[in-house]
């Protein structure tokens, strides 16, 4: 599919290393996605697959992370697959990075029919719609991508479980205040999770979580230091810096 270049522009994300074309409306990617990625511990010559992938953000700036990385980015939307895979080819990154346009709902053939057998990643990474339908937007790209019924999570969670080889890792990221939800969610096939909140200032309450859990694990959860994007003035703090420009890695220490 198509997509209308007047109807997009072009963004930057980790400093400019990466730039990304998106819609002018709808689902745009933000702090989300390059903290996502950040926490996924993929190595070279792995293979990551990001579900719910949008225009491919989170899965490109793994991808610029990590040589010799392979990724595939799964998305429902057609137009936003199609960006996806134009901002993997722009950025140099299609030799290792592809985007399919495939629900996570759809049947394990589908997924193995595009070349995602049962046990075929090493890591799922994942910024799932985490919003009540009472608190949709009205935008419909944007309800799309982050609306969710109470069957969304664990259907989402069954399909990174399918994906992902033995003690393979997921990693998501999730409201703080849902953070029972998703950790009772992923107790059905995962273990080991790591839990690192995320604080939008200093002495704020946590806005998000980030959680890394290893599918098979029998581990107990581990809930560890946060990181806070902005200090008291609302400059960024060193450490978000590090992540959100630079694309450094979040350190999982202990987990």
């Amino acid at each position: 599919m198509t997509v209308d270049e007047a109807a997009t522009s072009d963004d930057a994300a980790l400093g400019g290393r990466l730039i990304l074309r998106q819609p002018l409306r709808g689902h745009r990617f933000g702090h989300d996605a390059i903290l996502l990625a950040a926490a996924t511990p993929a190595h070279p010559d792995e293979q990551a697959v990001e579900l719910g992938a949008g225009v491919g953000a989170a899965g490109l700036a793994l991808a610029w992370r990590v040589a010799r990385l392979a990724v595939t980015l799964v998305e429902i939307d057609p137009a936003l697959a199609a960006l996806a895979a134009d901002n993997a080819a722009r950025n140099r990154l299609s030799p290792r990075v592809r985007a399919i346009c495939l629900d996570v709902a759809a049947p394990a053939a589908a997924f193995a029919a595009a070349g995602l057998g049962s046990g075929s990643a090493h890591h799922v990474l994942m910024n799932a719609p985490f919003n009540a339908p009472q608190n949709s937007p009205p935008n419909p790209a944007r309800r799309l991508a982050r609306t969710a019924s109470p069957a969304t999570l664990p259907l989402w969670l069954r399909t990174a479980a399918r994906l992902l080889a033995p003690r393979g890792t997921l990693t998501l990221i999730w409201r703080a205040d849902g953070l029972s939800d998703v950790s009772a969610a992923l107790a059905a096939e995962f273990g080991g999770v790591a839990i690192m909140p995320v604080f939008a200032k200093t002495e704020a309450p946590a806005i998000r979580v980030l959680l890394r859990a290893v599918k098979g694990s029998k581990a107990p959860s581990l809930l560890l230091p946060g990181l806070t994007l902005a200090d008291k003035t609302g400059q960024p703090t060193a450490a978000a810096e590090a992540v959100l420009r630079d694309g450094a890695a979040l350190e999982f220490a202990g987990s």
